[in-house]
């Protein structure tokens, strides 16, 4: 008799997305004609910068002749990206790195899950709270945990609160762990650590034995000088972290799939016989047995976001992102509305006013102010009270949003 794989039934948070769009589409339905405002899903609207368009379509042009015809690629990715990547992302942060570290893939939250596959199930996994249900999710479908408490807690991982009270920076776990999940600029709290604050937990994993996997996704968001856009950047890193990093809010790419993962080679971590076993190599095994490569197209797109006209096309849409996200944040603290990011990332996480629960909130501003967020209780029980908000979306919706939103509270 065919069996499935039990882990799966555990899963609770497919709940959030299908509920937020059960609410509303009943409220669509109870008031056709309104226009309603989302500012819940983090996906981009602005298009594909020229330069990256005109190197996607030259890929495309050299697929149609014989000459420059490509077929398979390499797994890892195309060495001229890779050297790239290196040269224009790395370096200037005065981090070096081998062609052979940097793996191209087509985004960080396929490789934030994949990479469990060269981890033992015996290893025991930190999160924070609240946290990319990513992290979550992956560790209950590969059996590393029991079923969840009452509060949505599950067995086998260590939950790392953070809240108001650490400035949503989660203290160092009180019983030993394995690996360690960090993601900054933050989603969904919008916040960032400081070069202090991760030398903290290199230092803390280079003591436990431990491995972080540190999420990059959203370093380009980065507005304040002196916030390490890499866990690189901080001493000791090479030999206890590997870093996920992805093209698709930087460069507009979610619909274009493209990303990559550090592995470093001095980073090592103890088979069952205690030898002591390069990640870099079983990573790299892992891709070419179960990953065929990003199309080169794609590698010719993401190629072109470094070039001189690609990044300058790049940084403007980022500077349009987080000039929402500012109009967001003053806006809301106008309204007498708590809230925090949207200075060095594209969210702003906002503290629920008047007592209101997380869906309460989100019902309130659905049905008064025509307005879609995320509550924060679906990243975890400690993002409950609190609230989510995109920056990603055209200004002239964003302005409206915030006139809403400020017209209902700012009374």
């Amino acid at each position: 008799m065919t069996k499935l794989n039990d882990n799966y039934l555990k899963l609770k948070a497919g709940y959030l997305f299908p509920e937020i769009t059960r609410r509303i589409n009943e409220f669509a339905a109870a008031n056709p004609g309104q226009e309603i405002i989302r500012l819940g899903i983090g996906d981009v609207t602005r298009p594909l910068p020229p330069a990256v368009i005109k190197a996607f379509h030259a890929g495309v042009d050299d697929l149609a002749g014989t000459e420059n015809f490509h077929g398979y690629g390499p797994e890892q990715g195309y060495s001229w990206l890779i050297d790239t990547i290196i040269e224009k992302s790395y370096k200037p942060l005065g981090v070096e790195l081998a062609n052979s570290e940097v793996f191209i893939s087509d985004g960080s939250k396929c490789d934030s899950a994949n990479i469990l596959d060269i981890f033992s199930l015996d290893n025991k996994v930190a999160i924070g709270d609240p946290v990319y249900p990513v992290y979550n999710d992956t560790n209950v479908m590969v059996g590393r945990t029991g079923e969840a408490d009452a509060k949505g807690y599950y067995s086998g991982i260590v939950y790392m609160p953070c809240t108001e009270a650490n400035n949503f920076m989660p203290e160092f776990p009180q019983e030993p762990v394995d690996i360690i999940y960090l993601c900054y600029p933050n989603n969904p709290t919008g916040t960032v650590a400081t070069k202090e604050q991760l030398q903290g937990w290199v230092d803390y994993a280079l003591k436990n034995d431990a491995v972080i996997l540190f999420d990059a996704a959203y370093e380009a968001f980065i507005t304040e000088p002196g916030i390490p856009h890499s866990i690189y950047e901080i001493e000791g890193a090479k030999r206890c972290a590997i870093e996920f990093r992805s093209f698709s809010k930087t460069a507009g790419f979610t619909g274009v799939r493209c990303g990559l993962t550090v592995v470093p080679q001095e980073l090592k971590v103890s088979s069952a016989n205690g030898e002591k076993v390069a990640l870099n190599r079983l990573w790299n095994r892992r891709q070419t047995t179960k990953f065929n490569g990003v199309s080169y197209p794609v590698q010719r797109a993401a190629a072109a976001v470094y070039s001189d006209e690609g990044w300058a096309q790049v940084q403007e849409i980022i500077d349009y992102y987080m000039e929402n996200a500012r109009i967001i944040r003053e806006g809301l603290a106008e309204a007498g509305i708590t809230c925090y990011g949207g200075v060095n990332a594209p969210y702003i996480w906002l503290k629920t006013p008047a007592g209101l629960s997380s869906w309460e909130f989100f019902d309130k501003l659905l049905h008064e102010c025509f307005v879609v967020g995320t509550p924060g209780s679906g990243f975890g029980p400690s993002g409950e009270g609190y609230f989510r908000l995109s920056a990603f979306g055209e200004r002239s919706t964003v302005e409206k949003a915030v006139a809403r939103i400020r017209d209902t509270w700012g009374k």
